[in-house]
């Protein structure tokens, strides 16, 4: 009998106890290795986006006095602003290369390089660049002025690793020569890598200049469509979902109401694409790659989740605050939009920010709509202009630069992903925020 009682004792481990005690610490160590694992993936993604794109934020520049010769930009010498519009940018192209010759005279630098070799150092935007000088002021032709140009993207890569002499002996955008001719500049300070404010500002530009692409326009384009869904899918989304949770009779009709917005909220975003290319687009016949199209489409897109979402958070009001209100007279829209509602608030604009966050990553809506990149090479001058003139967004515009063949544009993606999680991680941020500070635990 006193061994017996020492078998049942508290103190005795017994062998199933045992073994649930194993199999709980091995639970601990799976979830702990799960975690680890995702943290590790975690910081391989982070660190390979960081990597591959913080070399889009800076930029190669040259700095060159150009001379702004009369015989070659005005002619006739009258100052005449329609004579001189009448010089391309081609005609501009001579007054580089002179420029580059004189900084190597300067710098006694001595290459054997022709002219075309000489021009193809410097980014094919120069010549507008000087153009758009000139031609804002004709006064200025005959003067010699400093100007800083960036360098052709071959240049650039050159400088940043990505390209060496011997992967260009057989290439037709560069030499080993016109990258000798740079390490000679570099060292005269006449090229500089520089931080390049004009990727965060700029617009796209074609496929021959990498090098002057800036994602900027398509930042104010993402800007718009956000302001769009904003404004339609949180109020009716809201407002759906209090009507279903609070007003709605439970029947056959709401039931299938419920189905059908879970079933929206699990449907591939490319259909809400399709839809809003044959209804906006071709039925209603609304601009095509503008904002205000993109920002019909990512509202249809958002609204189921911010309606599961918003209704979530009325169902997490206790009963008995309704029971309360509607006890002292209230009625039942007072007890819903006084009582209910600000209690739910934190959810419901967690729910709108999440759901807001997703459309911002969305790109294939927004690619079936024609919100393309190198569509919009200015900022909006209006706010009618920003909603219903032609332009990008963020993840379309990323989206376009990794299907360029030019490594350049491949390092324009990685550096528009940054931006474009600093903006997600900022939204997601903030819904945290706002849930923590408003939300009360019953």
């Amino acid at each position: 009998m006193t061994k017996t009682a020492h078998e049942n004792s508290l103190f005795n481990i017994s062998d199933r106890t045992k073994k649930r005690n194993a199999a709980e610490q091995r639970f601990k160590f799976y979830g702990i290795v799960a975690i680890s694992v995702g943290l590790i993936m975690l910081l391989i993604l982070a660190s390979t986006i960081i990597l591959k794109g913080s070399s889009a934020f800076q930029q190669t520049f040259i700095t060159l006095e150009v001379e702004l010769l009369e015989s070659k930009l005005d002619k006739k010498g009258n100052r005449n602003i329609d004579d001189i519009k009448k010089v391309s940018t081609f005609g501009y192209s001579p007054l580089l290369v002179n420029a580059i010759k004189l900084s190597m005279e300067d710098n006694g630098i001595i290459s054997s390089l022709k002219k075309k070799e000489l021009s193809g150092i410097i980014s094919k935007s120069a010549p507008a660049q000087i153009r758009e000088y000139v031609l804002s002021d004709v006064s200025r032709i005959g003067q010699t002025v400093e100007f800083r140009f960036l360098t052709n993207g071959w240049i650039d890569g050159y400088l940043k690793g990505r390209y060496t002499r011997d992967s260009v002996a057989n290439s037709k955008f560069a030499s080993a020569e016109q990258f000798d001719l740079v390490d000679e500049l570099v060292e005269a300070g006449v090229v500089k890598k520089e931080f390049n404010l004009d990727f965060i500002l700029g617009a796209d530009a074609s496929d021959q200049r990498p090098e002057a692409s800036g994602i900027g326009v398509a930042m104010v384009g993402s800007f718009y469509l956000m302001v769009v869904v904003l404004f339609l899918s949180l109020p009716l989304g809201v407002a759906a979902s209090i009507y279903l949770e609070e007003f709605a009779k439970q029947n056959l009709f709401t039931d299938l109401i419920e189905i059908t917005i879970s079933n929206l909220a699990a449907v591939p975003s490319i259909v809400f694409g399709i839809l809003g290319l044959a209804v906006f687009i071709n039925y209603i016949n609304l601009p095509q790659s503008t904002p205000i199209v993109g920002g019909l489409v990512l509202t249809l897109m958002t609204l189921p989740t911010i309606i599961i979402s918003t209704r979530a958070s009325l169902k997490s009001v206790p009963p008995s605050i309704r029971d309360a209100a509607l006890g002292l007279g209230a009625s039942k829209m007072q007890t819903v939009f006084h009582h209910v509602l600000p209690l739910a608030a934190p959810g419901i604009f967690t729910g709108a920010i999440i759901g807001m966050a997703q459309a911002l990553g969305e790109s294939a809506p927004l690619l079936l709509i024609g919100m393309i990149g190198y569509i919009a090479t200015n900022m909006p001058a209006t706010i009618s202009e920003g909603l219903l003139a032609p332009n990008s967004a963020m993840p379309a515009q990323i989206y376009e630069w990794a299907k360029r063949a030019d490594p350049a544009f491949i390092e324009r993606a990685w550096g528009g992903i940054i931006i474009l999680l600093i903006f997600l991680l900022t939204m997601n941020t903030l819904a945290v925020v706002l849930r923590r500070k408003f939300e009360r635990r019953w």
